[in-house]
């Protein structure tokens, strides 16, 4: 295995402290860097009887936007469908309300931000 970049260090502990901050707050992990053909989610986690996926940003600069702003249409779109794949691999859970999260965090905020319902599926 090739070693990490220091921005893919980076990025999986923004997710680790993601993870933990969300625990914290009450969710359960189902599972972590989920992967398909059609993309990755971060997180998948469990929050009452809701299934909740998880992008994770982290940005050092809040240049252009910053964290959340680099949640696009397009990154969106393409959670939506892995989202969609994994409950096709998981018909156990595709009864199950479902939503989409966002954890933006930076350099410049000591807390994470998290966007509950951050966008929906088509």
């Amino acid at each position: 295995m090739a070693p990490q970049s220091s921005r893919q260090q980076r990025g999986n502990a923004s997710e680790q402290l993601a993870c933990q901050w969300l625990r914290e707050q009450g969710l359960e992990l189902v599972t972590q860097n989920w992967r398909c053909r059609l993309g990755e989610i971060d997180l998948i986690m469990q929050h009452g009887d809701t299934l909740v996926f998880v992008e994770v940003r982290y940005r050092a600069q809040d240049d252009f936007g910053g964290a959340l702003a680099s949640v696009d249409q397009r990154k969106q779109r393409r959670l939506v469908l892995a989202a969609r794949h994994y409950l096709s691999r998981f018909p156990q859970r595709a009864n199950q309300p479902c939503r989409f999260d966002v954890i933006a965090m930076s350099a410049n905020n000591d807390a994470p931000i998290w966007i509950e319902n951050a966008f929906y599926g088509e």
